[in-house]
């Protein structure tokens, strides 16, 4: 073990549990079957919801989402504006849902916990060095405590894909873990950066390590590289999630991010969900969708279910 992760404070650690949860994860990392998995991924986005049903799913999507600005010219102003639309997609349709979370950088929590105070909306931040999490492992963590100490409910932390690729499977395991122990009572999810992992066999080893680490949700992507969120990559995911679950009682969270930008693919998302993991997961609790410019998008679906008639983007603020 590294010796950063020995010096941490004591608290859950065991090493011997963690090494055997680590072999666990492993031995479940069989290979996945590529041609099934997105035969099946395209078969189930050509579901059709339609009227009562997909006003339904639009509006359970919207409650799903993690309202997200992750940009270097971030100021207070635009996050204030965005918690705003988070609690109020459509001012005038009270029958939309808020949103799941607002995803900032850790500076920004502060910013956010002011303007949701009084509201269910959890407070979500990116840190251990994101989106590349290239530095050290003590720095990674006393951000993370930060952060958490800042009043974040949720740190969305990025794996070490160096260390993964180089099949240095117990150095990312034991950074995961501790990183859930940094979180204190502050939920942990885990980025793969599925595009960089370059096949499903990798995305469903990093999903069980993921899990058997700790970590309450798994998440797809950055958002910050070329290939982000995709369905295929999404399903095998899922069906790691449910495959852990068959092992071990516990239910992991899902939350696919970047490229989400449309309803259709919103709804094609909810499919694949409810299919490989049914309706228990179809929650915010257990789901998420990490996502900026999709609000507009579902918003702009729904007030054409209201009303008949299709609005311009331009009745929407821009997130």
């Amino acid at each position: 073990m590294s010796e950063s992760l020995i010096t941490q404070p004591p608290g859950t650690y065991s090493p011997v549990l963690y090494r055997r949860s680590l072999a666990e994860a492993l031995e479940m990392a069989h290979g996945v079957d590529a041609v099934a998995v997105e035969e099946r991924a395209a078969s189930l986005a050509k579901r059709s919801l339609k009227k009562e049903s997909k006003v339904w799913g639009l509006k359970l999507a919207v409650s799903m989402i993690d309202l997200t600005t992750l940009e270097g010219k971030d100021t207070p102003g635009k996050v204030h504006a965005l918690c705003q639309k988070a609690i109020r997609p459509d001012p005038s349709d009270p029958t939309v849902p808020h949103v799941a979370a607002i995803c900032v950088y850790p500076t920004m929590v502060p910013i956010v916990k002011k303007a949701l105070q009084g509201t269910h909306i959890n407070i979500a931040a990116v840190a251990t060095g994101f989106p590349s999490g290239q530095t050290f492992t003590s720095i990674k963590l006393q951000e993370v405590r930060e952060t958490v100490a800042a009043g974040a409910d949720e740190i969305d932390m990025v794996i070490d894909r160096g260390a993964f690729l180089s099949g240095d499977f117990q150095k990312v395991y034991e950074e995961i873990a501790a990183v859930k122990e940094a979180c204190g009572p502050a939920h942990l999810k885990v980025i793969l950066e599925t595009g960089e992992l370059a096949n499903y066999d990798q995305v469903r080893k990093a999903s069980l390590i993921a899990m058997y680490a700790g970590g309450d949700f798994i998440k797809t992507s950055t958002g910050k590289v070329g290939v982000n969120a995709t369905l295929p990559v999404t399903l095998v995911m899922f069906e790691a999630i449910r495959d852990f679950y068959h092992a071990t009682g516990k239910k992991i969270g899902m939350k696919p991010a970047g490229g989400i930008s449309n309803a259709k693919l919103a709804l094609a998302y909810l499919v694949l969900l409810y299919e490989t993991l049914g309706p228990e997961w179809m929650t915010p609790d257990l789901f998420r969708l990490g996502a900026s410019s999709l609000l507009n998008d579902i918003l702009m679906q729904l007030r054409k279910e209201r009303t008949g008639a299709y609005q311009s983007g331009d009745y929407f603020t821009i997130d």
